[in-house]
This record gives C-alpha cells, structure tokens and sequence, in this order.
C-alpha cells in the first residue's frame, strides 16, 4: 500500500504544479514512469480530488491560527489530503493514515514536517473519532460533497485547483 501512497502523491502533485486534470497527470505519470497505477492509487487520486472541499475544511480547521493551507509545502498538502481522505472517506485506521504520511513525509520533505503532519493529523483523526461517535451506523449517513463546480471540472478529468478552500 506505501507504493499505491506514492504513486497517488506523484500524481496528485504533478496535477496540482501544472493544473491539469487528475486523469492527465495520471495518464501522463503512467507514461513517464511505465508503471502499471495500481488500483488503490486510482482511487486515492479520484477520492482526494472529489472530497477536495471537505478535505481542506479538515485540514484548515486542524491548522495553527495564522496558518493558511496554501503555506504549507506542496508535498505535505498532499500527504495530508490523502491521509485526511483515508480517515474519513475510505476507512483506513487513523494510525495507519497518519503513520504511512509521515513515513512518505520522512523521506521526500523537509526535516520538519514528519512531526507538523503528525500534529495536524492527529488533531483531524480526533476530529473524525469524534464524529464517528455520534455519526448513524454505516448507510445512514451521506457523506458526500456537493458536486464540483464547472471551475473544478472538465469533461471527464477533474483539473486540480487545491490550494483553495471555500
């Protein structure tokens, strides 16, 4: 899974740097890289970017004051995505979550950010065990967003416009 992780982050990066659509970058990273994407990687790049406003309301309410979203390193803002996406939308434990980005974190970001990343998500994964004691059992609750806007979409491939929060 730490690979489906890292292909999912290459290619969420890749499509937030050049705006391009979810499923260019995924086209163009599979290209480049002559990997097969598994699968779990497919659906965390999809999840992320369809769950986008969710996860940033997530992540900016987990943030110290002062701190903006769009200040954080590129790479972090998408461990964290993904991390966030795998709390609350996908069912992975909160510490495999958090413990699988920092791990990525420890090996393409900088010195500080395996323990900022730690701090912020464990602040979400409390957020998220919160909601989940008070949330209806599984199938009576909708968590589902809103469908994105034409700002958000282009045909078929969703274009990546990440660093804002509505």
């Amino acid at each position: 899974m730490r690979k489906a992780r890292k292909y999912a982050l290459d290619i969420l990066y890749s499509a937030e740097l050049t705006s391009m659509g979810v499923d260019s970058a995924m086209a163009t990273y599979a290209t480049m890289s002559s990997h097969e994407i598994p699968a779990y990687s497919r659906e965390l790049a999809h999840g992320v970017v369809a769950h986008l406003r969710q996860i940033d309301r997530e992540l900016e309410s987990s943030l110290s004051t002062g701190w903006a979203i769009e200040r954080m390193p590129i790479v972090d803002r998408v461990l964290a995505r993904i991390a966030i996406f795998e709390m609350t939308c996908a069912d992975v434990p909160p510490a495999v979550a958090i413990s699988e980005a920092v791990s990525l974190a420890r090996e393409l970001s900088t010195d500080s950010s395996p323990s900022f990343l730690t701090g912020v998500l464990s602040h979400v994964a409390t957020e998220v065990a919160d909601f989940s004691s008070v949330r209806p059992p599984s199938g009576d609750s909708d968590r589902s967003e809103p469908a994105p806007t034409n700002s958000e979409t282009t045909d078929n491939s969703t274009t990546v416009t990440m660093s804002t929060v509505s």
